[in-house]
């Protein structure tokens, strides 16, 4: 759930100079707009701007109208957002969502919004910084995060766009990763009439047991060190999955295209006789075989899927002496006990994962009936990497299969899921990572063309290096055997 270069961003502005154009005007009449919950803190003209990032080629923002304002749907909100108003309007609001426990706005997701023409807002779900601690004291303030300041912008947003462009947008999308994939989950859960359309990547819908699981299993290893894998042991296991499993896909790129094809036994590398580094110790080796299968209760309730067999070089084993990380800790200090200075070694996984859901359990986007959304017309697109070494790949296909187990097994007219080979934690890793899904949930809705196949490219250095195609679960790409095993028109989906 890590933040994406959120609250890294700067942005040099070249403003309008007098004479004031037509539309530093209309930008500044927003100002004096009545808006219930919204205060306007700031309009401003931009005939053109640089959004510098250190992690990054700087991005050229086309002109438009800069808004920045404050809402306040309860006594104790203060949720900060902005919304970018093209001169060239594409008709379109496009909402972006957040990552971790956000706290800045997404201003580089906001960034090439406004470049392919649309009205598009982010906010920063109503408090600072990238922790929890905003939580102690502030039960409002965990209702905004959960869900009610993304639904307040979408509202404000629309409201304030109509106003200034003076007709309402013909269509409203939203696009978010990691917590924004929560995000958008909520969004089609609680309010179905924000969005005809959401892109929803490497969702963190259950993140309560997400972070209370990863804890769990974080603190295991760090107090029982036997059970941790060194470097070069994982290495050893990664290399294992593929040597035994890559072969099913016709081709060797150094990932695997249908992880649940593989039927490696990690027990094959159990040591016969002393430790070595080419084989695994029996502590090491129940290590494994539960990253794989997943945490379960005492009950064997599972409570938090496994992951997919390819993922191992992002496995984040802690080091000696190390401590968990903020992420894993921060639900449980913050929203159970309320105490910045709770001890992280006094966990206890279904003690303190019931004490928070009761407490937040608002938290999570589990409603797996989404008729409501499915009869307005509302397009859902989800996608994941199966190398995700945080919320797991399984655990979206487990929600996808539960919308499919409520309302019906033939709803790929209205959502599809995509699940990207190779691919980390919303982008990256060994996979080709980058795809133009909002350009594909645009057909869908605009042209009534349903996503059949989305090409994938990996790109490095300034370098295409190859393009895959993404196939609509639970179809796999499969190259043709013939042509360049890099490049997607080569391969076909496949059942």
């Amino acid at each position: 759930m890590t933040p994406r270069s959120l609250g890294r961003l700067l942005l040099v502005c070249s403003c309008t100079i007098a004479p004031i154009s037509a539309l530093a005007a209309d930008c500044q009449v927003l100002e004096t707009l009545d808006i219930d919950t919204v205060s306007i803190v700031e309009s401003e003209s931009r005939e053109s701007a640089l959004l510098e990032s250190r992690f990054g080629p700087d991005i050229s923002l086309p002109p438009h109208c800069r808004v920045a304002a404050v809402l306040s749907p309860s006594n104790d909100s203060h949720i900060e957002m902005e919304l970018w108003l093209p001169v060239d309007w594409n008709g379109k609001f496009l909402a972006v969502g957040n990552g971790g426990w956000a706290g800045s706005i997404s201003f580089s997701a906001m960034a090439a919004g406004l470049q392919a023409g649309y009205a598009v807002a982010s906010n920063d779900t109503g408090h600072k910084g990238a922790s929890a601690a905003f939580a102690v004291g502030h039960p409002e303030k965990v209702v905004d995060f959960a869900w009610r300041a993304m639904h307040e912008m979408a509202v404000r947003s629309k409201r304030m766009a109509e106003a200034y462009y003076e007709r309402p947008p013909r269509l409203s999308y939203y696009q978010g990763c990691s917590t924004g994939g929560r995000q958008g989950m909520m969004q089609a859960q609680r309010f179905p009439a924000d969005f005809d359309a959401i892109i929803v990547g490497a969702p963190v819908n259950n993140q309560l047991a997400l972070n209370a699981t990863q804890l769990h299993r974080t603190k295991e290893l760090i107090e029982n060190r036997a059970f941790a894998l060194p470097p070069d042991k994982v290495q050893l296991l990664h290399d294992s999955v593929l040597a035994a499993c890559e072969v099913n896909d016709g081709v060797q790129d150094g990932f695997l295209d249908d992880p649940l094809a593989c039927d490696f036994d990690p027990g094959s590398l159990q040591c016969s006789g002393a430790e070595s580094e080419m084989c695994l110790t029996p502590e090491q080796l129940s290590s494994v075989e539960d990253v794989y299968a997943g945490v379960h209760s005492g009950r064997g309730e599972l409570l938090y899927p496994g992951h997919a067999k390819g993922f191992e070089l992002g496995w984040r084993m802690p080091e000696e002496g190390a401590e968990p990380r903020a992420l894993q800790i921060d639900a449980t200090r913050y929203l159970v006990y309320e105490d910045p200075d709770w001890d992280w070694r006094e966990f206890d996984l279904e003690r303190d994962l019931a004490r928070v859901r009761d407490k937040a359990g608002y938290i999570e986007a589990l409603e797996a009936d989404l008729s409501e959304f499915k009869a307005r017309g509302g397009k859902l697109l989800f996608y994941h990497g199966w190398n995700d070494p945080g919320p797991s790949p399984l655990n979206t296909i487990d929600y996808y299969e539960r919308v499919l187990a409520t309302m019906g097994p033939d709803q790929d007219d209205w959502m599809r899921l995509f699940l990207m080979p190779g691919v980390g934690h919303c982008r990256g890793g060994v996979g080709p990572d980058q795809a133009d899904f909002l350009g594909a949930v645009e057909a869908w809705v605009e042209d009534g063309e349903a996503p059949h196949r989305i090409t994938a490219s990996r790109v490095r250095a300034g370098e295409l290096e190859m393009t895959r195609p993404l196939c609509p679960w639970p179809e796999v790409a499969r190259w043709n055997g013939e042509g360049d095993p890099d490049d997607a028109d080569n391969y076909s989906c496949r059942e």
